[in-house]
């Protein structure tokens, strides 16, 4: 029987694994208060990332993600990002540096922006509310496997109902899905700390 990887969930378990992860949210981006020590001891850092839908000041808002992102490039971190309408400064910001992974949490995007984010390198990770929005669903039925990752954030779903989604929306065995992301997961966390 294989994995469930939860690659962002804010109810752990010991039943699948989670990376462990601090970041400063950019919701909370005006407090500009940042642990280092607890950022260089995660697994990786997040969620960071832009919000303009919210009420923080966007220019807070990047100089939070851009500190964050220059941490995660000087420790070798992976990123788990929280993007919500700001795809395109977000994409921009991102090309300015040498990331070991990154993780766009929660996507809800177009197949045109998925493309986009897959073409870099980049991952994205599907919960619940991927499923309600049309584009996205046909966002995750058409990326490649290898860059696919599943999650709870805040669901009352499993992740076992949210594997089972993604896997009747792509049309594929469970397991199938199981090993992809659990290989996924090991390229990140695991055989990169080996080299």
């Amino acid at each position: 029987m294989g994995l469930y990887i939860d690659i962002h969930t804010h109810s752990p378990s010991a039943d699948y694994p989670t990376p462990t992860s601090a970041g400063i949210h950019p919701w909370q981006a005006a407090s500009g208060i940042i642990d280092e020590a607890a950022m260089r001891s995660a697994d990786l850092i997040g969620e960071i990332g832009l919000d303009y839908a919210c009420s923080v000041d966007r220019v807070a808002q990047e100089h939070i993600f851009r500190y964050q992102l220059s941490l995660a490039q000087r420790y070798g971190k992976p990123v788990v990002l929280h993007c919500v309408r700001a795809f395109e400064p977000m994409m921009k910001i991102l090309s300015e540096y040498e990331l070991r992974a990154v993780i766009f949490h929660g996507f809800i995007g177009s197949v045109q922006q998925a493309e986009r984010a897959i073409k870099r390198g980049y991952y994205l990770s599907f919960g619940e509310a991927a499923f309600r929005s049309p584009r996205t669903v046909e966002a995750l039925r058409t990326i490649p496997l290898s860059r696919l990752f599943a999650e709870t954030d805040e669901s009352p779903l499993s992740i076992k109902t949210i594997y089972e989604t993604i896997a009747s929306e792509r049309k594929t065995e469970v397991a199938t899905l199981q090993a992809q992301i659990e290989m996924n997961y090991n390229e990140i966390f695991l055989q990169h700390n080996d080299r």
